[in-house]
């Protein structure tokens, strides 16, 4: 993104951010679920259970998310640093959410519990990760395979084979853009504000990566700061590199209030020219206009055969 887009866009995504109601719109989110808690570690469990399992309709996986943290107690954190196979197949048995069944969350539980027993925090973890391979690649693949690393044989005969393992804690060295992965960070690093925690001192805002989804993708085309269509890292990469020219510091901080626009149906997959005429990103839009354009040339035309 060139010095004159990026000066063009700022104002205007600032003012959509300052005129988004964020806390409206928390309830729509699976950030909803650590805004339950207050202390850190019950934050951070709560989070990442939501996250990997925050894909599909929400309302079908936020019940799932609500039942499994209503089960583990006050504390998720005291209740994964107490879990083992025996209590994990209590909690999981006969669990299934699409792709996943109760052998895999129960590998995320386990792994988290590991975590918070040996290293004291989730951010302890990754942050290990992050100094041993120096990218945000390389730390979220460190951190998923850390978190693996559970009593798969015990957890087999007990709740049987996994079944969608990787696809709830994905390793982010394919293609793919680990959008779950990059918002579980964002709810952790950024802020503290209306809607993210920033409850992780060791990882600045800077170094977040955008999660990347059909919304996201969508409006970033539209806004010039990507032309690449897929939902891959490297569009992520190259979206965030656009932010950055934006924010330097915080590159990820319109992320929530462009994603619910997405959401609510006012940016659609297909354009609605009553949308864009009302859109406050309209005169940084590269569709919009178009689409409103033309909708005007056809009124005028039925007004001119009426008129005939």
């Amino acid at each position: 993104m060139t010095v004159q887009a990026a000066e063009r866009l700022r104002p205007a995504l600032d003012a959509f951010l300052a005129s988004t109601d964020t806390r409206a719109r928390i309830g729509f989110d699976p950030v909803e679920f650590p805004h339950r808690y207050t202390d850190a570690r019950d934050i951070e469990v709560s989070a990442l259970l939501a996250a990997a399992l925050a894909y599909g309709r929400a309302d079908l996986f936020r019940p799932k998310v609500h039942a499994l943290l209503e089960r583990m107690g006050p504390s998720p954190a005291a209740f994964v640093r107490a879990l083992d196979v025996p209590g994990a197949t209590a909690l999981l048995s006969g669990f299934v959410y699409r792709f996943n069944v109760g052998t895999d969350v129960a590998v995320l539980l386990l792994g988290m519990g590991r975590a918070l027993r040996e290293h004291g925090s989730l951010e302890a973890l990754f942050v290990q990760g992050l100094e041993a391979r120096g990218t945000l690649h390389g730390a979220l693949d460190a951190f998923t395979t850390a978190l693996r690393q559970v009593p798969m044989g015990a957890l087999r005969a007990a709740l049987g084979p996994e079944r969608g393992l990787h696809h709830l804690l994905p390793s982010p060295l394919g293609a793919g853009a680990a959008k779950r992965l990059n918002l579980f960070l964002r709810w952790m690093v950024r802020g503290p504000d209306t809607v993210d925690f920033g409850i992780w001192k060791r990882v600045p805002p800077a170094a977040l990566l955008i999660p990347l989804d059909t919304h996201i993708g969508r409006i970033s085309q539209h806004l010039g700061l990507t032309q690449r269509k897929d939902l891959t890292w490297r569009t992520a990469e190259e979206v965030t590199a656009s932010l950055r020219a934006l924010d330097a510091a915080d590159p990820v901080r319109y992320d929530f209030a462009l994603c619910h626009y997405g959401m609510s149906g006012a940016c659609p997959a297909h354009p609605v020219p009553e949308n864009c005429a009302r859109c406050p990103l309209l005169p940084t839009c590269r569709v919009g206009p178009g689409v409103v354009a033309s909708r005007t040339r056809r009124v005028r035309g039925t007004s001119r055969r009426k008129d005939d």
